[in-house]
Protein backbone atom coordinates (compact mmCIF):
# COMPACT_ATOMS: atom_id res chain seq x y z
CA UNK A 1 0.00 0.00 0.00
CA UNK A 2 1.42 3.40 -1.01
CA UNK A 3 1.69 6.36 1.36
CA UNK A 4 -1.15 8.07 -0.54
CA UNK A 5 -3.33 4.96 -0.14
CA UNK A 6 -2.57 4.81 3.59
CA UNK A 7 -3.43 8.49 3.99
CA UNK A 8 -6.62 8.06 1.95
CA UNK A 9 -7.62 5.24 4.27
CA UNK A 10 -6.96 7.46 7.31
CA UNK A 11 -9.17 10.14 5.75
CA UNK A 12 -11.97 7.61 5.24
CA UNK A 13 -11.62 6.35 8.81
CA UNK A 14 -11.89 9.95 10.00
CA UNK A 15 -15.16 10.35 8.12
CA UNK A 16 -13.72 12.46 5.28
CA UNK A 17 -14.44 12.00 1.59
CA UNK A 18 -11.60 10.83 -0.63
CA UNK A 19 -12.16 12.68 -3.90
CA UNK A 20 -9.98 12.64 -7.03
CA UNK A 21 -8.84 16.17 -6.13
CA UNK A 22 -7.80 15.11 -2.63
CA UNK A 23 -5.88 12.14 -4.02
CA UNK A 24 -3.97 14.45 -6.37
CA UNK A 25 -3.30 16.88 -3.51
CA UNK A 26 -1.96 14.00 -1.40
CA UNK A 27 0.29 12.91 -4.26
CA UNK A 28 1.61 16.45 -4.81
CA UNK A 29 2.37 16.79 -1.10
CA UNK A 30 4.07 13.41 -0.83
CA UNK A 31 6.30 14.07 -3.81
CA UNK A 32 7.25 17.64 -2.89
CA UNK A 33 10.81 18.03 -1.75
CA UNK A 34 10.34 19.86 1.53
CA UNK A 35 8.05 22.83 2.03
CA UNK A 36 5.44 23.71 -0.57
CA UNK A 37 2.76 26.40 -0.79
CA UNK A 38 -0.91 25.72 -1.41
CA UNK A 39 -0.61 27.64 -4.69
CA UNK A 40 2.20 25.34 -5.85
CA UNK A 41 0.16 22.27 -4.91
CA UNK A 42 -2.79 23.68 -6.88
CA UNK A 43 -0.53 24.20 -9.93
CA UNK A 44 0.60 20.58 -9.80
CA UNK A 45 -2.92 19.25 -9.33
CA UNK A 46 -4.20 21.36 -12.26
CA UNK A 47 -1.86 19.50 -14.60
CA UNK A 48 -4.15 16.48 -14.21
CA UNK A 49 -7.35 18.08 -12.89
CA UNK A 50 -7.60 21.56 -14.48
CA UNK A 51 -10.63 22.77 -12.54
CA UNK A 52 -9.31 22.40 -9.00
CA UNK A 53 -9.47 25.61 -7.02
CA UNK A 54 -6.83 26.70 -4.50
CA UNK A 55 -9.59 26.85 -1.87
CA UNK A 56 -10.01 23.07 -2.32
CA UNK A 57 -6.30 22.70 -1.63
CA UNK A 58 -6.55 24.83 1.53
CA UNK A 59 -9.56 22.87 2.79
CA UNK A 60 -7.74 19.58 2.23
CA UNK A 61 -4.60 20.92 3.94
CA UNK A 62 -6.74 22.04 6.88
CA UNK A 63 -8.18 18.53 7.24
CA UNK A 64 -4.69 16.99 7.03
CA UNK A 65 -3.35 19.48 9.60
CA UNK A 66 -6.15 18.67 12.03
CA UNK A 67 -5.30 14.99 11.58
CA UNK A 68 -1.63 15.90 12.27
CA UNK A 69 -0.53 14.41 8.95
CA UNK A 70 0.68 17.75 7.59
CA UNK A 71 2.28 20.78 9.21
CA UNK A 72 1.89 24.38 8.08
CA UNK A 73 4.34 27.12 8.96
CA UNK A 74 4.64 30.82 8.20
CA UNK A 75 8.19 31.16 6.92
CA UNK A 76 7.91 34.94 6.57
CA UNK A 77 7.50 35.00 2.79
CA UNK A 78 3.77 35.76 2.82
CA UNK A 79 2.28 32.33 2.15
CA UNK A 80 2.33 29.48 4.63
CA UNK A 81 4.28 26.42 3.55
CA UNK A 82 3.22 22.86 4.14
CA UNK A 83 4.94 19.51 4.39
CA UNK A 84 4.21 16.01 5.64
CA UNK A 85 4.51 15.90 9.39
CA UNK A 86 7.96 14.62 10.21
CA UNK A 87 8.18 11.72 12.64
CA UNK A 88 10.19 14.02 14.90
CA UNK A 89 9.51 17.72 15.41
CA UNK A 90 11.81 20.11 13.60
CA UNK A 91 12.10 23.85 13.53
CA UNK A 92 13.61 26.65 11.48
CA UNK A 93 15.72 29.72 12.15
CA UNK A 94 14.81 32.29 9.48
CA UNK A 95 16.84 35.41 8.79
CA UNK A 96 14.43 38.34 8.54
CA UNK A 97 16.93 40.20 6.36
CA UNK A 98 18.22 37.73 3.74
CA UNK A 99 15.66 34.94 4.15
CA UNK A 100 18.23 32.24 4.88
CA UNK A 101 16.70 29.21 6.60
CA UNK A 102 18.55 26.88 8.98
CA UNK A 103 17.11 23.75 10.59
CA UNK A 104 16.92 23.72 14.38
CA UNK A 105 16.71 20.45 16.27
CA UNK A 106 13.81 19.94 18.65
CA UNK A 107 16.14 19.54 21.63
CA UNK A 108 16.54 23.34 21.67
CA UNK A 109 12.82 23.79 22.30
CA UNK A 110 12.16 20.82 24.58
CA UNK A 111 13.08 22.78 27.71
CA UNK A 112 10.89 25.69 26.57
CA UNK A 113 7.94 23.33 26.02
CA UNK A 114 8.43 21.77 29.45
CA UNK A 115 8.62 25.19 31.11
CA UNK A 116 5.41 26.30 29.39
CA UNK A 117 3.67 23.08 30.49
CA UNK A 118 4.81 23.59 34.09
CA UNK A 119 4.37 27.35 34.45
CA UNK A 120 1.14 27.78 32.51
CA UNK A 121 -0.39 24.28 32.58
CA UNK A 122 -0.52 24.63 28.80
CA UNK A 123 0.52 22.02 26.23
CA UNK A 124 2.33 23.88 23.43
CA UNK A 125 2.30 22.47 19.90
CA UNK A 126 5.91 22.96 18.87
CA UNK A 127 6.01 20.27 16.20
CA UNK A 128 7.01 22.65 13.40
CA UNK A 129 8.11 26.08 14.50
CA UNK A 130 9.81 29.09 12.87
CA UNK A 131 11.96 31.59 14.77
CA UNK A 132 12.81 34.85 13.04
CA UNK A 133 15.95 36.88 13.66
CA UNK A 134 19.20 37.86 11.94
CA UNK A 135 21.82 35.41 10.72
CA UNK A 136 25.51 35.90 11.47
CA UNK A 137 26.24 37.54 8.11
CA UNK A 138 23.34 40.01 8.33
CA UNK A 139 24.17 40.86 11.95
CA UNK A 140 27.72 41.58 10.82
CA UNK A 141 26.52 43.74 7.92
CA UNK A 142 24.12 45.59 10.21
CA UNK A 143 26.85 46.39 12.76
CA UNK A 144 29.18 47.49 9.93
CA UNK A 145 26.46 49.87 8.71
CA UNK A 146 26.12 51.27 12.24
CA UNK A 147 29.88 51.94 12.36
CA UNK A 148 29.92 53.82 9.02
CA UNK A 149 30.44 57.61 9.28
Amino acid sequence: MSCEDETAELLRQGGHKVTPQRLLILRALRHANGHVTAARIAEEVREQYPFVDVSTVYRTLDVLKRMRLVTGTDMGAGDAVFEWAAPRPHHHLICASCGDVAELGHSYLECLAERIRTDFEFAPDLHHFAIFGLCKECRGAESADDDAP
